[in-house]
């Protein structure tokens, strides 16, 4: 049974996490590119690096539908080629001086086949339907890199395939799929004067979200950002981030459930100031702490009526010990160690598509491990609480939290340079304490209540990966 266009509209809002890039790139050797690349090819003043990926496995729940609502199971194949290209690295220039202008980019496209193994026939339908093709293009120009006064463009862009979202607790047409288009594009001046203890960075970045079927939910963002540190012993660093933007829904009053004046535009501030640096060798801390604030202007149809903001503190902590030690002191090369412990915990508030935003609290774990050259492991996971504000449109008159709990395993075992045979494993649970649009206002009937925001979702896949 097709649900409301209400509750469709409620569980894309609350999934509104900042998760375009694990969505679009749900392979973690699609997500660093030291996993991404072999040895390449040289090409004049360029290297290429192609790959490929097949994978097979069980999906147990795509849809994330809630657990009373008949989760549909589903063996998924993902076909993924990918490419990657850059003008010269460090290692193909041996000891020339950096160019005046560097260039990076990658492409990858990714093919999802679903094959249901349990539900109706409506249901086996459905997840059928769900096969489709996803990809992203980056690219990024350095200009005068390392040098006093440099520069930095950046350019993406994806299609996102996220079929269904925690919530959803009925079928729907393979129609209202939130799958989205994202560009993004930005630019930053980057100031290094004397020496190089202190680092200065002014941004700018734009990003739009495009719903392919859900146009009420397309939006633009705008930031303007600094950021900078100041090295202050050799191994460690002051640092500050602060970020202003707007935030503007492009059709807010299209049909599809979303109360007009409820969803408005905000202009999210955050500043934070902290340390980052090797206390030792092999470990080093990250703390950073300030303030965040998201400034939503008054729906239109009340414009007297209270709007829930988010005000307060926000930050991250995180210990890290490198199982390699980092090739340098300073703490901007400590990412080019590929092992790696890190535990920590972040702070932080998001624009929901609902309402008005939402906060989360994640105490995480991760470990990045390769062995020899040849066995790759990279596990992370975390929980935490996902606090919501009261959203009396939605028949929701007090403020009320999920936990959700996130883990994932990829290892890989490369049998030549060029070649490995890989598996992963990922594990997502959402335990809600809410129904949200519970009444008769809000569309809900004794057959559609409202919207249950719980799911559970496990993935497994085998595969095998070719990478130049």
């Amino acid at each position: 049974m097709k649900p409301s266009v209400f509750v469709s509209t409620v569980v894309c809002g609350l999934l509104a996490l900042p998760a375009v890039a694990a969505a679009q790139q749900d392979q973690a050797w699609l997500k660093d590119r030291r996993y991404t690349e072999g040895p390449g090819y040289r090409v004049g003043d360029f290297e290429l690096h192609p790959g490929a990926g097949l994978e097979f496995g069980y999906d147990s729940n795509y849809l994330r539908r809630a657990p009373g609502d008949d989760p549909i199971g589903a063996l998924r194949l993902r076909l993924t080629p990918s490419l990657s290209f850059s003008t010269l690295g460090t290692q193909r220039r041996e000891g020339a001086p950096a160019p005046s202008v560097t260039f990076r980019g990658g492409i990858a496209l990714t093919y999802n086949e679903f094959i249901p193994v349990q539900g109706s026939a409506a249901d086996r339908a459905e997840i059928q339907n769900q096969r489709n093709l996803g990809g992203t293009l980056d690219l990024a120009l350095g200009i005068l890199p390392g040098r006093q006064w440099s520069g930095l463009v950046t350019g993406s862009v994806a299609r996102v395939l996220t079929a269904g979202e925690q919530g959803l607790n009925n079928s729907f047409s393979s129609a209202d799929t939130f799958n989205r288009d994202v560009p993004q594009i930005g630019a930053e001046i980057v100031w290094t004067p004397g020496s190089g203890l202190l680092e200065w960075r002014l941004g700018y970045q734009f990003t739009g979200t495009f719903f392919e079927s859900l146009s009420q939910l397309s939006n633009l963002q705008n930031q303007f950002e600094t950021r900078g540190r100041w090295r202050f012993l050799p191994r460690t660093s002051l640092v500050f981030d602060a970020r202003f933007g707007f935030i503007n829904y492009t059709d807010p009053t299209a049909s599809g459930g979303l109360d007009t004046g409820v969803k408005t535009s905000s202009h999210p501030v955050r500043a934070l100031l902290g340390i980052n640096g090797l206390v030792t060798p092999s470990f080093a801390v990250l703390a950073m702490a300030g303030w965040g604030a998201s400034f939503y202007a008054p729906p239109t149809a009340t414009p007297n009526a209270p709007t829930e903001n988010f005000d307060s503190a926000i930050g991250q902590v995180e210990l890290k010990w490198y199982i390699t030690p980092p090739p340098s002191g300073d703490p901007s090369a400590m990412s080019l160690s590929l092992s790696s412990v890190s535990v920590g915990f972040s702070r932080d508030f998001y624009d929901s598509y609902i309402g008005t935003y939402f906060e989360r609290d994640r105490g995480y774990a991760a470990l990045s491990y390769f062995y020899n050259g040849k066995f790759l492991l990279v596990v992370d996971g975390g929980a935490g609480p996902i606090l919501y504000p009261a959203i009396p449109s939605l028949a929701v008159n007090a403020p009320f939290t999920d936990i959700r709990v996130d883990a994932s395993l990829f290892g890989e075992y490369r049998i030549k340079d060029s070649f490995g045979i890989n598996a992963t494993v990922r594990y997502n649970q959402n335990f809600n304490s809410q129904i949200v649009g519970a009444s008769p206002q809000m569309g809900s009937t004794p057959a559609n209540p409202g919207a249950d925001l719980s799911y559970q979702e496990i993935e497994a896949y085998l595969g095998v990966r070719w990478l130049m």
